[in-house]
């Protein structure tokens, strides 16, 4: 098994940026749609379908910056 990156890495880095994007993408959306929800149809509870379905891209996302899917160089 290859060593992971150091922390000062730019791949690193980059993915973190990205993660980190990603991230607060997902709670601005969360911000949004929890209200809209309340005001457009407050007999129905919906806003947890989309935020539950981002969470798959978010976990998948997050084992990348991790470097869970990175090769092992060498080998």
């Amino acid at each position: 098994m290859a060593d992971p990156l150091p922390d000062s890495h730019p791949t690193v880095k980059r993915r973190r940026s990205q993660l980190l994007n990603h991230l607060l993408a997902y709670l601005l959306a969360a911000v949004v749609l929890v209200p809209l929800n309340f005001m457009l149809t407050p007999d129905r509870v919906w806003f947890f379908y989309p935020l539950v379905a981002w969470m798959a891209p978010l976990a998948l996302h997050t084992a990348y910056a991790m470097g869970l899917f990175d090769r092992p160089s060498g080998a």
